[in-house]
């Protein structure tokens, strides 16, 4: 096997690996927040009902005039697209519940504003 057809073999291979790996990101469920306040988000929630919440893995939170994409865990691949969605904030306050569609307009963010 010649030292060219390798290398363009490789190449191939790398090609196919990156569009795999985007493909597999875009059919992922993803929403994105904006924190357009002074304060960092520290903890993003989640509720069915508006009443029990559970916790969104942010990391370390998300800056003031940060926006991120979030990534759904695919256990809740069959939750219903509406969902409310709350933000704490590093001094200990919380947003205003909000009722999203989770299921649409996935590249616009949800902002956080005071």
């Amino acid at each position: 096997m010649s030292k060219t057809f390798r290398c363009a073999l490789l190449a191939c291979i790398a090609l196919t690996a990156c569009a795999t790996d985007a493909l597999a990101r875009a059919s992922q469920w993803h929403f994105k927040v904006t924190n357009a306040t002074e304060s960092k988000i520290v903890k993003l929630q989640v509720s069915l009902d508006g009443k029990e919440w559970g916790d969104f893995d942010i990391g370390s939170g998300i800056r003031p005039d940060e926006t991120s994409t979030l990534v759904w865990d695919s256990s809740t691949d069959d939750d219903p697209c509406e969902q409310w969605l709350r933000a704490k904030f590093s001094d200990g306050s919380y947003s205003k519940p909000s009722k999203q569609d989770f299921c649409t307009d996935l590249d616009s963010p949800i902002e956080f504003s005071e």
